[in-house]
């Protein structure tokens, strides 16, 4: 079925053929109309599950921890200020291997109070064991939602669709809502808690066991990386919309690549468009897989331009710290974007044209 939908929108539609058992929600702008059209489709009755109406974003995630512990697939988003809160639980779901899947619309963090977008939010969470995705268009974020679960419950870890507050969440584009059949099979999890099987979870761990299950958090965050290509060639060859952990854009003869995430990253393919007319050779990558972090070795013996809607004060951009930290190459790296400034792909082909080897601007300040 064909029809026109923002992203928020997307994320519900995605959520209800998953057949999701238990959502727990609690408002915030930009993300509230997910969790309002998913309350509309199990108050009509088009969508069976549990729908569990808390107090803060802290106890929706807390919900989705029990819920998914009993072997039930379990959903919620959030954004900005309300990721925050949960945090205590973020880390939870993962050191509990809960496959649960969360949407965040991605918002900037107060002070200044501002509800626009920026990636600081999602990546100040890239160390608790969360997988996190980052879709670019409505129809990526519906198939993004149906892998992220599909992924999830392949390795027991929780994943992170990420869509740009405003810009993509209430951008309303056409969505192919597909039915995906057996692609997403019934969820089994071995150590769902059991009724019949009684034991005990959360227990102290001493220093001669933790280590080793931190280190299987590792494993299988690595194992999640080689799934996901198996995952998307399934769902390219079956649904005909091919995705990876990069996405390039007229990379094949490139001197110089725009490497970002998220909308922004599209808008870099206008410039590179641009760029092109002018007889430079441009090209475009978009890193769509933040956590597991994909290879990204086309972009060695290039010039790079990182595009960072984000920032980690004392550290510079975040993409391109996890660049650098990777990989042999020189970054210019470019912070644009941040609290929903607007970046046109005018301001990226003029920012590329006077890009030096390595450095550091603000787009609006330097």
């Amino acid at each position: 079925m064909k029809k026109m939908a923002t992203g928020n929108q997307a994320v519900a539609y995605a959520v209800k053929e998953c057949d999701v058992e238990v959502v727990a929600a609690y408002p915030i702008t930009p993300q509230t109309e997910v969790v309002e059209t998913v309350a509309n489709f199990v108050e009509t009755g088009k969508m069976k599950a549990a729908y569990i109406r808390v107090e803060s974003e802290h106890s929706a995630l807390a919900a989705c921890i029990g819920a998914s512990a009993t072997g039930a697939r379990a959903f919620t988003a959030t954004s900005s200020h309300g990721l925050l809160y949960m945090h205590e639980m973020i880390h939870w779901a993962a050191g509990a291997r809960l496959p649960i899947v969360m949407a965040n619309v991605n918002r900037s963090v107060g002070p200044a109070w501002n509800i626009w977008a920026e990636h600081t939010d999602a990546l100040s969470q890239r160390d608790t064991g969360w997988m996190q995705f980052y879709a670019a268009t409505v129809q990526e974020v519906y198939d993004s939602v149906i892998m992220g679960y599909k992924l999830a419950e392949s390795v027991y870890l929780p994943c992170m669709i990420n869509l740009d507050g405003f810009i993509l969440s209430h951008a309303i584009q056409p969505l192919d809502i597909t039915e995906t059949g057996d692609f997403l099979p019934e969820i089994n999890m071995p150590h769902a808690i059991d009724t019949e099987n009684p034991m005990s979870y959360g227990n102290l761990t001493g220093p001669a066991d933790y280590f080793k299950f931190r280190r299987m958090i590792k494993d299988d965050m690595d194992l999640a990386g080689r799934l996901m290509k198996e995952i998307e060639a399934e769902f390219a060859e079956r649904f005909g919309r091919k995705y990876s952990a990069v996405m390039e854009y007229k990379t094949d003869d490139a001197e110089v690549v725009i490497v970002g995430m998220g909308t922004i990253a599209r808008e870099a393919e206008m410039a590179v468009d641009l760029l092109r007319k002018e007889g430079v050779k441009a090209g475009a990558v978009r890193v769509r897989q933040f956590r597991p972090f994909p290879d990204l070795s086309i972009l060695e013996g290039k010039r790079v331009v990182v595009l960072d809607r984000d920032y980690s004060p004392g550290a510079g951009g975040i993409l391109a710290q996890e660049i650098r930290f990777r990989h042999d190459v020189k970054v210019f790296n470019v912070i644009a974007g941040i609290g929903g400034q607007d970046v046109t792909f005018k301001d990226l082909a003029a920012i590329v044209r006077k890009a030096k080897p390595e450095g550091e601007v603000w787009l609006g300040v330097d």
